[in-house]
């Protein structure tokens, strides 16, 4: 007998592949931040209507009066499908049946144990089921650990009744945002596509395929998911081997951006990576710790990820220490009631993402040793809520002119935004201790500047 329900199926496929081809189809995305809303803004290029989902009700009305409230994401294309009626915002999560595709762009952050905090996706993925109707499209875009999508994120919506990879589809593609990178965005960075049926991957496949320049199918959702995870494991790792080059050579006086600089010159089996104060934003700092969770079910031990955390986590510490030498040195004092001036908030140079900013562990050492300390970013002017650093919320950005700058005992130099006055900074600061080599790059040299 013919399988009449396969044949239904497949129909329904295609039905389904028409509508996105002819954007007669709603993209909803859950997160309306540093991935969703780059992700709602190329949906809306590439033709479709989108709704956007937050459960912050201010930034819903920021975004439904045209504005994307981050400075490195244009507020153009928003203002003008918000005229059109193409996007809207809303905290409303009873309207999620109203998407035909629901893309998932939560936070993962890790619990104070560093162990995975799947909270945001478990939650978001409950709300969707209380919506859930056949026929829908749900990707996860959260970086996860391999298995999150089958063993997570699949049940909560089985357990509607309604079967995946038959009334629903459900599928994993991880988001490659670099915020401020501008060679590349969104649109022509090739997106990543696993799921665990074909015709949950076809329609996934579809869906990116008129938003980003490429879209690269995977076997499976976990494999999607591992993709990510080595993506970020090996910046970690590479990240972690210069951070300790750096400390190894400063004890030789060897410059580490000299070496790197020369050796990049190799047009083969060198890739340059930089050492910094630490490791900043919601990705590499976090992102290795999911797979050594999930590693331990399997009873493997992840001895290069979990050293290469623990370096990247050490530099904030290192560059106290370079800190207190130099006083010694050059000031005859310590940091107790020292005036300390931190440059830079944000964890990289011309965005205003302060998330696991190494410049907020600073603050918060330095002050730990009796240092005053206070700091400048000309795009991070406040100091926002953080689990890790709530005693640091509200504080704001002083402003720079030479004068102020020459009453600091010492500026650390965290992140190297291009609108920051360097020359005022090396020719007015008693003590500069730069982290990212900015004043050698811009020809600034000095006795009162140290790398660190």
């Amino acid at each position: 007998m013919r399988d009449t329900r396969k044949d239904f199926k497949a129909e329904y496929v295609e039905d389904l592949l028409a509508r996105i081809a002819s954007r007669d189809y709603t993209i909803g995305i859950m997160g309306m931040g540093y991935v969703g809303l780059p992700l709602a803004i190329v949906a809306l290029k590439a033709g479709f209507r989108v709704i956007g989902f937050d459960v912050d009700l201010a930034r819903v009305e920021m975004l439904n009066s045209g504005r994307s409230g981050i400075k490195h994401i244009p507020s153009e294309p928003i203002a003008a499908a918000v005229s059109e009626g193409r996007f809207l915002a809303t905290g409303d999560l009873l309207r999620l049946e109203e998407p035909d595709a629901i893309l998932i762009a939560v936070p993962t952050p890790l619990s104070k144990q560093r162990e995975p905090d799947l909270t945001y996706v478990e939650r978001s993925t409950r709300s969707v089921a209380k919506a859930l109707r056949r026929g829908q499209l749900v990707v996860l875009e959260s970086t996860t650990w391999p298995g999150t999508t089958r063993e997570v994120v699949q049940p909560i919506l089985a357990a509607t009744g309604l079967k995946p990879g038959t009334d629903f589809f459900l599928a994993f593609s991880p988001e490659r945002e670099d915020p401020g990178n501008a060679s590349f965005r969104t649109a022509n960075i090739p997106k990543v596509v696993g799921a665990d049926d074909p015709a949950s991957l076809k329609l996934a496949c579809a869906v990116y395929d008129l938003f980003v320049v490429k879209t690269v199918p995977v076997s499976t959702a976990a494999t999607a998911e591992a993709v990510k995870l080595t993506e970020n494991i090996f910046r970690s790792v590479n990240i972690a081997l210069i951070n300790e080059l750096k400390v190894i050579f400063d004890k030789m006086e060897i410059d580490v951006w000299e070496v790197i600089e020369a050796a990049k010159t190799k047009p083969f089996g060198f890739m340059p990576f930089y050492p910094g104060p630490g490791l900043g934003g919601h990705c590499i700092p976090i992102d290795p710790f999911y797979l050594t969770w999930k590693a331990r079910e399997y009873g493997v031990t992840t001895r290069f990820i979990e050293l290469a955390g623990q370096i990247n986590m050490s530099m904030p510490h290192y560059v106290v220490g370079r800190l207190v030498e130099a006083l010694d040195r050059t000031a005859n004092r310590g940091l107790n009631g020292a005036r300390i001036l931190v440059v830079g908030l944000s964890y990289k140079r011309n965005i205003d993402d302060t998330r696991e900013s190494p410049s907020l562990k600073l603050i918060e050492l330095l002050e730990g040793r009796g240092a005053k300390t206070e700091y400048h970013d000309p795009l991070a002017v406040e100091i926002l809520p953080t689990r890790e650093h709530p005693g640091l919320t509200g504080r704001r950005s002083v402003d720079l002119d030479p004068q102020t700058v020459a009453s600091y005992d010492a500026i650390v130099v965290a992140t190297d935004h291009d609108p920051i006055d360097w020359p005022s900074l090396a020719a007015h600061g008693r003590l500069v201790i730069d982290t990212r080599n900015v004043f050698a790059r811009k020809g600034l040299f000095g006795p009162n500047v140290v790398k660190a």
